[in-house]
């Protein structure tokens, strides 16, 4: 017998799709305003420091009534992962190259601005209203260019992968990286310099040649915004030629 499909508590909670009892008193709480609390705790004060106990004295309750709205800090997890998302960006009127522009680079700034997402299991595929509301949006601004639902997807998924990555480089590299620390090197630039000195041309020519041309020079820090457009513009131009592979000719 096939087992029976359903959706964890917690984002049934967070679809407002688990029954409340008809009786009893009106509850004081409710899921919103816990993963607010939560929110606001990670912001100012990193994700270690959200406990059950913590979000339970920010909004005035024991922390024994917390349980009846998120199981365990997992869940809580979960729910802070899909209220932290903001509305999408509205696709209406923009050609889908210049949407999924936007709508990559506003992913990877609300990353940035919320870091401790990065603590968080973002690989999980999306279930909750907010966060599906982005796929939503990403795959209507695709509308007409000739790509199957699948292939809409999977160019979503794609983008955001690349959001994900460049926002946990890009914080990574404003907090420093440990395995650099005392060495000195303090960006690209320090980086090609060390480079060169140690690369043997016979062993690595191509990466050698590379950093003699100055590859690595003239940057300020680790990474600037040009290298994102970058990755942005190579994935995107894919895009591009794969829906010019769909034209009928």
């Amino acid at each position: 017998m096939a087992q029976e499909r359903s959706l964890p508590p917690v984002v049934q909670r967070m679809w407002g799709r688990e029954p409340m009892p008809r009786r009893g008193p009106r509850p004081r709480l409710d899921l919103d305003t816990i993963t607010t609390a939560a929110i606001e705790i990670a912001d100012a004060e990193g994700m270690a420091a959200v406990s059950m106990s913590g979000v339970a004295s920010r909004v005035g309750v024991a922390a024994t009534a917390l349980y009846r709205y998120v199981d365990s800090k997992e869940d809580l997890l979960t729910a802070m992962a899909d209220a932290v998302a903001p509305e999408p960006p509205d696709p209406a009127g923009m050609h889908w190259r210049d949407y999924l522009a936007l709508w990559t680079r506003a992913h990877r700034d609300l990353i940035l601005q919320h870091a401790w997402v990065l603590s968080i299991t973002v690989y999980a595929p999306p279930m909750g209203p907010r966060r599906l509301l982005w796929l939503d949006r990403a795959i209507a601004a695709l509308a007409g260019t000739g790509l199957d639902d699948g292939e809409k997807i999977n160019v979503a998924s794609t983008l955001t992968g690349y959001a994900l990555t460049d926002a946990a480089l890009e914080h990574t590299a404003k907090l420093g990286f440990p395995e650099l620390e005392g060495s000195g090197i303090e960006g690209a630039s320090d980086y090609g310099e060390v480079l060169a000195e140690v690369l043997d041309p016979e062993a690595y020519p191509a990466l050698a040649a590379a950093v003699r041309s100055g590859a690595f020079g003239g940057a300020e820090g680790w990474v600037e915004d040009a290298d994102f457009r970058f990755g942005l513009d190579l994935l995107l131009d894919g895009v591009e030629r794969l829906i010019a592979r769909r034209q009928p000719r």
